[in-house]
C-alpha cells in the first residue's frame, strides 16, 4: 500500500506515520512537510527523527520524506506523479486560531491553496484509466463549529458562522472536498479534531504554553475567567481514529435519480467529555510535579491569571462521536490525567534531560 501523508512532521501526521510503519509491514509511506518556523522546528526534528527511527526497525516497510510546501503545485504534481499513492492523507495545514488574526497569509496559502493542490492531484491520478487514489483522508477542526450554541457539536448541525480565518478555510476545505467528491468521485473523509494534545504536542497549545511559562516564573492567562470548556483529545485516541477511517473509504454509488452519489463522509474525533479549564489547569500542574518538571512547593496560584474571553474563541468544545462509534467502533476514551502525565513526562525528559 501506497501512502502520502502531507504534515508529516506535524502533531498528528508524524504519530500518524509511526503508526503506519508498526502496523503495515509492507507499507510505502511517502511523507511532505515545508519545516516552517512557525514553532520550535527541533520538534519536528524530533519527530523525524522517531519516524528514522521506526522505519529502520521495519525493514520491510518503506519511508521517504520530502522538504517541501503543498503549496507548491508544481512539487505535489510530480510526486503524485512518481509515487502514484493510493491513500492520501492531508494532515498539512497552517493551524492556530489566534495566529490567523496576525498572520492571515499563511492561512491562504496552505489550508486553501495547497489544499486544492492536493484535490487537483487526486483527480489526475485518474488519469489515463488508472486506479488512482482509492482514499482521499484531511484534517478538518472543532473551530468550524464556531460558537454554535447546541451541544454536543454534530457534523450535521449547520456551520456557516466561523468567528477566525482558520475557521473558515477549514469549512472551506470541506466544501472543496464535497465538491471534488461528487465532480470526479474521489472517496473523501473529513475528520475534524478536537483539541489533540500529548507527548511532541504543539508548543502553541495551551498546555505546553502554560508549562513553559511556569516554568520560566511568568503568570498565565486562563480565558473567559476559567469558564471555557474543552473537549481533550490525546494524540493516540486521534490517530486510532484516522487508522480505522483509512481503511474505510465511503463507497462509490448511484442514487435514485440514476446520478452518482458523493462518495464523502464527514465525522467528529474527539473525547466527548469537555473539561473546564481551571480544572485542566489544576490536573496539568499536579503532573507537571509529580515528573519533576515543578518543585512541589511551586505557587500556582500566585501565577495565575483570570481574563475575558479572546478574540475568535469559543467557550465551548463538545464532540458527538456516536457516529465515529458506529461505523468504526471506536470512541477516544483516554483520561485527562494520563494525558498530561505522558506528557509532563515527555517535556522533563526533552527540555530537561
Amino acid at each position: 500500500m501506497r501512502i502520502l501523508v502531507t504534515g508529516a512532521a506535524g502533531f498528528i501526521g508524524a504519530n500518524l506515520v509511526l503508526r503506519l510503519l508498526g502496523d503495515l509491514p509492507d507499507v510505502s509511506i511517502l511523507g511532505i512537510d515545508n519545516l516552517n518556523d512557525y514553532y520550535d522546528v527541533t520538534i519536528k526534528e524530533f519527530r523525524l527523527a522517531q519516524i528514522s527511527e521506526a522505519a529502520a526497525a521495519h525493514p520491510e516497510a518503506s519511508w521517504r520524506f520530502v522538504k517541501g510546501s503543498i503549496a507548491d503545485k508544481a512539487l505535489i504534481d510530480k510526486l503524485f506523479s512518481e509515487f502514484r499513492p493510493e491513500i492520501v492523507v492531508n494532515m498539512a495545514a497552517q493551524a492556530g486560531v489566534r495566529h490567523s488574526i496576525t498572520n492571515p497569509d499563511a492561512y491562504v496559502e496552505s489550508n486553501l491553496i495547497g489544499f486544492y493542490n492536493i484535490l487537483e492531484a487526486c483527480r489526475h491520478s485518474y488519469d489515463g484509466g488508472a486506479p488512482g487514489v482509492r482514499h482521499f483522508v484531511y484534517a478538518s477542526s472543532s473551530s468550524v463549529y464556531g460558537v454554535n450554541a447546541k451541544v454536543p457539536y454534530s457534523t450535521d448541525d449547520k456551520v456557516d458562522n466561523p468567528v477566525s480565518l482558520y475557521a473558515a478555510t477549514k469549512k472551506s476545505d470541506e466544501l472543496l472536498a464535497h465538491a471534488y467528491a461528487k465532480l470526479y468521485s474521489i472517496p473523501s473523509t473529513g475528520l475534524r479534531f478536537f483539541t489533540v494534545y500529548g507527548p511532541a504536542g504543539r508548543p502553541d497549545m495551551a498546555y505546553f504554553g502554560f508549562t513553559d511559562k511556569l516554568l520560566r516564573g511568568e503568570k498565565i492567562k486562563i480565558f473567559n475567567y476559567g469558564n471555557c470548556k474543552r473537549d481533550f483529545t490525546y494524540i493516540d485516541d486521534i490517530v486510532e481514529g484516522i487508522t480505522r477511517v483509512i481503511k474505510q473509504p465511503p463507497l462509490r454509488a448511484t442514487g435514485e435519480d440514476g446520478l452518482p452519489v458523493p462518495p464523502y463522509r464527514l465525522y467528529n474525533i474527539g473525547n466527548s467529555h469537555p473539561e473546564n479549564l481551571l480544572d485542566f489547569v489544576r490536573i496539568l500542574q499536579e503532573e507537571l510535579v509529580a515528573a519533576g518538571v515543578l518543585p512541589a512547593d511551586y505557587d500556582f496560584e500566585a501565577h495565575k491569571e483570570l481574563v475575558p474571553m479572546q478574540p475568535g474563541d469559543v467557550p465551548v468544545t463538545y464532540a458527538d462521536t456516536v457516529p465515529l462509534e458506529r461505523d468504526f467502533g471506536f470512541r477516544p476514551s483516554t483520561p485527562l490525567r494520563d494525558g498530561l502525565r505522558a506528557f509532563a513526562r515527555w517535556y522533563r525528559h526533552f527540555y530537561q534531560k
